[in-house]
């Protein structure tokens, strides 16, 4: 080597930021530095006149992982190249975590003549490592469901929580986007709402009804974050989501028994005169013609005088069940109370309600009970007039309901216009 390479040998190996250090080859010795960079030195904390001619034994210490300092001695002396990680010490007794290599160095005859070592202190890597594994799981551990994807929503991590209420295996949905929970119980407007939220890089809150693994369906209270970059750049999104199933299901419950009569599982009368009232102001507004059918059943207290009332009872599941199966389904069946019930022709003609209160009479008549027998049912129906109120379309309806009773009862009456 010419004294010109030399000195840029030197100067490279002076300058470089890794640590470099070249020991001599005298193994006994524990081999001796020669020289070491000002890298090494600034990672050490020694100087170079107080590392020359010493071991680097210097950094050992308590926490020198044994069997990597015996496979170090090992490569040594077999001349073979080394490479590894352990705690060092320097020299204000601090600690770091190394990692190093070194490669044994021949002259011209194939004599050992040195040792060269690159180093790297890796202790901070190391600790933003562990801090990541401990997030990672920190995360896993929550007991909400948490996804995180990438700006392309693929996704990357889905904690316990998530596999759990979705039924997915964690490693199942990594790639996948989250369009394999859609239910399609969300119309494609809440998507576009979702999406724009996100391209404004906003939170997105919703209540979602999603699909597990098995088809079924739950519903979350679901939050959609945004994660920047140093520059400002959205790179992965986050969703932290509560399975709320169970709260839906016992406000749907509490909802039902608030709007529907226990026994038959009809509309109530409460929230039957909300939806007449509903129904009259949608046909102020739309002019289309509006019917109410008033039903009783015909002798229904000599049944529960003969029978007993749990037999009663009975006889107006049966006769709710007749009701509902034969009305449109944009009818609404009322139990009004007692054994009488009301029924809603919404948006329905004169001449088709009266047709339709034919069929449900006929129906019940045809009906047997197991041990009443035949059950027969009295109606009475009102056509709205223009303008006309609730109590008085009612009126009209009832009214009509008793004068086919006092008729001989099993059939229908059709109230005059007011």
């Amino acid at each position: 080597m010419s004294t010109s390479e030399s000195s840029l040998f030197q100067a490279a190996v002076m300058q470089s930021w890794n640590a470099i250090v070249i020991t001599d080859a005298d193994l006994s010795a524990g081999c001796r530095v020669l020289i070491a960079n000002p890298a090494f030195c600034a990672m050490t904390g020694y100087t170079l006149d107080e590392l020359r001619g010493r071991s680097l034994a210097i950094l050992q210490g308590p926490q020198t992982d044994p069997a990597v300092i015996e496979e170090l001695r090992a490569c040594l002396n077999a001349a073979r190249f080394f490479e590894g990680t352990a705690i060092n010490y320097r020299k204000d007794g601090s600690t770091y975590i190394v990692r190093w290599n070194i490669t044994p160095v021949h002259d011209d005859d194939g004599v050992l003549t040195h040792f060269i070592s690159v180093q790297r202190d890796i202790s901070e890597a190391v600790r933003a490592e562990r801090e990541i594994g401990l997030l990672a799981r920190a995360l896993d551990a929550a007991s909400d469901p948490i996804l995180v994807t990438d700006a392309h929503e693929r996704i990357i991590f889905a904690n316990t929580a998530f596999a759990r209420v979705t039924g997915y295996a964690s490693e199942e949905l990594l790639g996948q986007t989250p369009a394999l929970f859609r239910s399609g119980e969300h119309d494609e407007a809440f998507y576009a709402e979702m999406r724009a939220a996100m391209a404004r890089g906003v939170d997105f809150r919703a209540t979602f009804i999603n699909r597990r693994r098995d088809g079924s369906r739950y519903h979350a209270e679901q939050s959609i974050s945004p994660i920047y970059d140093e520059k400002g750049r959205i790179t992965h999104y986050v969703s932290v989501s509560k399975d709320i199933s169970d709260r839906v299901d016992m406000e749907q419950a509490l909802r039902h028994a608030a709007t529907h009569d226990t026994l038959t599982g009809l509309h109530n009368r409460r929230y039957g005169e909300q939806l007449i009232e509903d129904a009259i102001a949608k046909a102020d507004a739309t002019g289309e013609p509006l019917n109410l059918l008033m039903c009783d059943i015909d002798h229904f207290k000599q049944i529960n005088d003969r029978f007993g009332h749990p037999i009663g009872d009975q006889v107006l599941s049966s006769t709710a069940r007749i009701l509902s199966q034969s009305v449109r389904g944009r009818d609404a069946v009322i139990r009004w109370g007692g054994e009488e019930f009301v029924i809603l022709l919404d948006a329905c003609p004169r001449a088709s309600a009266i047709e339709l209160a034919e069929r449900i009479r006929l129906r019940l008549h045809q009906h047997r009970h197991a041990e009443v027998g035949r059950v027969t049912l009295s109606l009475g129906l009102a056509t709205r007039t223009a303008d006309e109120p609730m109590a008085a379309l009612i009126g009209r309806a009832d009214a009509a309901l008793y004068t086919a009773k006092r008729s001989g009862r099993n059939r229908l009456a059709v109230a005059h216009p007011a």
